[in-house]
């Protein structure tokens, strides 16, 4: 066997296609690299791209493709393609069976191409490969949009909506994801824009046609307790229930208790090292912060209610259904606005923009008497429909949170992208759970 039909063999070529040369060339400054030459058979007729009728050659055109690397030899390939004359649809340029069209990469290249941009950034698979990282973007925004424009929405019934950071400078974007209240399949990245208003759900409603899916089937929408989110989905998503998520609430108790922290620390009370020992739960904290955070709390009573609060708020979540759990949060509110901890204006000015929501009780104090918690526990009363819709579902946004994470790994990774299509392809791709559908092998592509 011949070194052209050897080459012909690896590259799963049939007839008509044929090697008719092939060997090292000499690239200059002491490298190499590998052509293979490929031509039709003379006298074959090809099939007509439209119609798929056998039609006779009518010229050649010469093209080529960067191929995967033989050894450590860059390979090209390079083949006179024919155009055939079609008695109904006249000249027509044939495809081969190793690229897709306008492309100058063979299908092996960019399928190596794209499962290395999961884990890398394409600047280091563009080093690599030795190639400009522009071109190799162009690979991942195509397969990447197919594989997106071809999901099935259609059983999706539980999203969670967040923004994410996407840039220096406050640049934000929404991310809309698919969760799965039984928690049997993984997140799902469903939709990114570079927005954070409540047209940002819209456009995520806008798409969803497309994927066949309608906005009535989605029961469940897990946001924070941003206004813009709350109304994007009232106006785009009628049949979903808001749910706000246990991390967001949280996240308000542990700037509170902070606050409460920085008060102290402005009266002139030490507080070396209490940022790091106040933050988070004490299962994540090391022997040395939590008796640090024990000590605190033992020695300034402020941040010993501040604390307890925070965590007895935490065990909102635990009740087994919504009734029990309204009765804790109930009590929690009434602990909170006797708390005696010190007011903060900024967050009563805050507070304002969620007074539209769904008020369980009424106000006991006015704005200028609330206090850091008091403030808390009024937030909570308007959001209260919200936070109780956690059950009997039991959803929650950690899966965007996971997202998000999966997002800001690729941004630091890559020390961020030229624009936000690239961005926005990669996280398609790292979380989107998409299926690319590149050939294995030398295939007519679809």
């Amino acid at each position: 066997m011949d070194q052209n039909m050897l080459f012909g063999l690896a590259l799963g070529l049939a007839a008509p296609w044929k090697v008719v040369r092939s060997g090292l060339e000499d690239g200059g400054e002491e490298s190499k690299f590998l052509y293979v030459d490929i031509e039709v058979e003379a006298g074959a007729q090809m099939p007509c791209p439209v119609c798929a009728q056998l039609c006779p050659l009518y010229d050649h055109e010469v093209k080529r493709w960067r191929h995967l690397n033989f050894w450590q030899h860059p390979t090209y390939l390079s083949a006179r393609v024919p155009r055939v004359r079609c008695p109904q649809h006249q000249v027509k340029q044939v495809s081969v069976p190793w690229a897709r069209p306008e492309s100058g990469f063979t299908l092996m290249f960019e399928a190596f191409v794209m499962a290395l941009v999961r884990e890398m950034p394409v600047s280091a698979v563009a080093e690599l490969m030795a190639e400009h990282d522009t071109r190799l973007w162009r690979i991942v925004r195509h397969y990447v949009a197919r594989a997106h424009e071809r999901q099935d929405w259609s059983a999706v019934q539980a999203v969670a909506v967040d923004d994410t950071a996407t840039r220096k400078g406050h640049r934000y974007a929404t991310v809309v994801v698919e969760i799965d209240p039984q928690q049997e399949q993984p997140a799902r990245l469903l939709f990114m824009t570079p927005e954070r208003t409540a047209a940002s759900v819209g456009q995520f409603v806008a798409a969803m046609p497309a994927h066949g899916a309608k906005p009535a089937q989605a029961r469940l929408a897990a946001i924070d307790m941003s206004a813009a989110y709350q109304k994007g989905v009232r106006e785009h998503l009628p049949n979903a229930q808001i749910v706000f998520d246990r991390f967001h609430v949280m996240q308000l108790a542990g700037k509170a208790l902070d606050e409460v922290r920085k008060q102290l620390q402005h009266e002139g009370a030490e507080m070396n090292g209490a940022l790091w020992a106040l933050r988070g739960n004490a299962s994540r904290l090391s022997q040395a912060q939590l008796e640090l955070r024990h000590d605190l709390c033992a020695r300034h009573k402020q941040l010993g209610r501040a604390m307890a609060l925070r965590e007895n708020l935490q065990e909102t979540w635990e009740w087994p259904g919504a009734a029990s759990a309204e009765t804790h949060l109930k009590a929690w509110c009434s602990w909170a606005v006797r708390s005696r901890l010190a007011p903060f204006k900024k967050l009563a000015q805050t507070l304002k923009s969620h007074w539209e929501g769904i008020l369980a009780f009424r106000m006991v104090h006015t704005i200028s008497q609330m206090t850091t918690f008091k403030k808390l526990a009024q937030t909570l009363k308007s959001h209260w429909e919200g936070i109780l819709a956690y059950y009997p579902h039991r959803i929650t946004s950690a899966a965007i949170e996971s997202i998000n994470s999966i997002i800001q790994t690729a941004r630091r990774r890559a020390r961020g992208f030229r624009n936000f299509e690239n961005l926005k392809a990669i996280c398609y791709w790292m979380a989107g759970r998409l299926d690319l559908q590149i050939p294995s092998a030398f295939t007519h592509p679809a």
